[in-house]
């Protein structure tokens, strides 16, 4: 998107949001979010980044601060309102962390056909609508499944399944890699970069190192004072030790040697540690 105008999704200015009014989840979160850009948002566990795609898919809204969609304000009010709410729940959809908390139905069949039929499209819409997306995750044979009795690879396949049958433009993923052993998880990057090259957005919060390079472009590291602390590029942000250190997303370990030598490494979360010797 060098050189070009980007279409502005999410305006989100000073956002503050409590769950119980006394600790804050965000404390004064501002940032933008492009269409058709693979975003991540990095933080450490407890930073604020599950509860901002929450309140970005209209779930909960800011207690103060504001988010827009497209330009226009998101609040109850208008989410109660059937011809906006139609058109933002088609367009945005939230894979949560826990699959549990997302699949309700007696059947992977009737789970994945919940939110076409509440579009009130056509049965042969909403049949073929699941047959797609239960064939493009390789899950048609468990469509006569309970999701509680399925595997979490499986639970989590099942769940994507859901809100692929929604085909939305916007895809708000939490910490989808959670979970999953290593082949599943394998599957789900490739799935994360088939939708983004099919022109999707692809907003994701993780606190994984290992898979920003295969996720995402731009990352917005939270702290752990429910702020943004940095933006930048992948390579921008894995390369500044200092920021990962200091949002708990790596740490230090002290190594006493022989000769009274104090080695203090760097371990980040990826495929190699990164170390850096202080004499």
């Amino acid at each position: 998107m060098t050189g070009m105008q980007r279409e502005t999704l999410f305006e989100i200015e000073q956002v503050v949001f409590s769950y119980d009014q006394k600790n804050l989840a965000l404390n004064g979160v501002s940032l933008e979010i492009f269409a058709g850009e693979r975003l991540a948002i990095l933080g450490s566990n407890g930073s604020g980044k599950s509860t901002l795609l929450k309140l970005m898919d209209g779930l909960y809204f800011a207690q103060q601060g504001e988010i827009r969609y497209r330009g226009t304000r998101l609040t109850s009010e208008l989410l109660n309102q059937e011809n906006f709410a139609f058109g933002f729940r088609r367009a945005v959809s939230l894979v949560f962390q826990d699959s549990d908390v997302q699949l309700f139905s007696p059947s992977v069949w009737d789970e994945v056909a919940f939110a076409p039929l509440q579009l009130d499209l056509a049965p042969a819409e909403v049949e073929a609508r699941v047959a797609e997306a239960l064939g493009g995750l390789n899950i048609t044979t468990l469509r006569d499944r309970a999701p509680h009795r399925l595997s979490g690879g499986e639970k989590k396949k099942v769940a994507i399944a859901s809100v692929l049958s929604l085909r939305p433009e916007i895809w708000l993923l939490d910490e989808p890699t959670a979970g999953l052993d290593p082949r599943s998880q394998s599957w789900l990057i490739d799935f994360i970069q088939e939708r983004w090259r099919q022109g999707n957005t692809i907003v994701t919060a993780t606190h994984d190192l290992d898979v920003l390079d295969d996720i995402a472009d731009r990352v917005i590291v939270f702290n752990e004072m429910h702020r943004v602390e940095a933006m930048g590029t992948v390579a921008e942000i894995l390369s500044d030790e200092e920021l990962l250190v200091r949002c708990n997303l790596a740490h230090r370990h002290r190594h006493y040697h022989f000769d009274d030598v104090v080695h203090e490494h760097h371990h980040l979360h990826q495929g190699e540690h990164q170390h850096t010797h202080l004499e």
